[in-house]
């Protein structure tokens, strides 16, 4: 009887909210200045706050703390959508200042913190230096793929993607105010980095992300502003618009073969900046367009159509 129960109960939370039963889904922010402008979001639940990342640096993170402290509300638990060091750099002072917090991430994410198979944290270590953190802080809690989570009386669906954005990230969404969490699935009027090759995946996530979550009526990226769904089509436009700039100079038959020369990198750099201005960087590398066209390049090479 319990178990049958238990399985009504959980039907229940799984089905689409009806119009009337939806309700708003208080979600604080802080941002890091740009180059970034990093979110870091904490959503008001039963038992406390559920803060979703935690940051590039150090002393950003602090100032999370400071703000989440400003509410009042015990956090009950942080939950990752991916490893990226922005998003996990502050994870060590989000951990110090509330320690009871579980720590929540898929499989991939916690293997990827833990051995920085890319050397990303080493070089931004490079970068940031004693603001970067030395040792990483690991999460705690494995979150099983595509299965729900309660934390803070909060129900969460949650979602797998990649390897696009990267090789592994963790979307989450709010079914009752029908808020997605997505991560840097989706940034809002931002460059995004598409140094690690994988945009056809991440146009596949992108399509993947709309398709499990279509009653989604509140967006909150990575990185901008929060927005509505509309946020989802303009990335995956953002996408195709980079690969169709770039496909001409990864011709075998374009001037520089399938390596893209100075003279090409600059006249698709200065296209993208008609289609798209005032988009500032999602990372403080300041060459990171002309790594994603170079890495596009790359990828099309290999893989002309997605």
């Amino acid at each position: 009887m319990r178990k049958a129960f238990a399985v009504l109960l959980l039907l229940v939370l799984l089905a689409p909210p009806a119009a009337a039963t939806t309700r708003p889904l208080t979600v604080g922010r802080s941002a890091s200045p740009n180059p970034g402008s990093v979110n870091v979001l904490w959503a008001d639940a039963p038992r406390g706050l559920v803060v979703i990342d935690s940051g590039r640096t150090l002393s950003e993170a602090r100032k999370t703390v400071a703000a989440i402290r400003a509410t009042g509300r015990p956090v009950a638990a942080i939950v990752i959508t991916h490893a990226h060091p922005d998003h996990v750099g502050g994870l060590g002072v989000l951990h110090a200042a509330f320690p009871q917090a579980p720590m929540y991430a898929g499989a991939a994410t916690i293997e990827e913190i833990r051995t920085d198979s890319k050397g990303f944290y080493a070089l931004t270590r490079q970068i940031d230096g004693a603001d970067y953190p030395a040792v990483m802080t690991v999460p705690d809690h494995v979150l099983r793929p595509g299965v729900p989570v309660v934390v803070g009386g909060l129900l969460l669906r949650t979602a797998e993607f990649g390897p696009g954005e990267t090789d592994a990230a963790t979307a989450f969404y709010e079914p009752v105010s029908r808020t997605l969490f997505a991560g840097d699935l989706v940034a809002n009027h931002m460059t995004p980095a598409l140094l690690e090759g994988h945009t056809c995946g991440w146009l596949a996530d992108l399509d993947r992300l709309a398709r499990r979550f279509p009653h989604a009526r509140v967006l909150y990226p990575g990185h901008g502003a929060p927005g509505g769904p509309e946020l989802i089509g303009a990335q995956a436009r953002y996408i195709r618009d980079v690969r169709a700039l770039v496909a001409p100079v990864a011709a075998p038959s374009s001037p520089g073969g399938t390596a893209v020369t100075p003279e090409e990198l600059a006249s698709v750099k200065a296209q993208l900046a008609a289609a798209y201005p005032d988009y500032p960087n999602v990372a403080s590398l300041p060459t990171l367009v002309d790594v994603n066209i170079t890495a596009v390049a790359k990828e099309i090479a290999t893989q002309p159509a997605c």
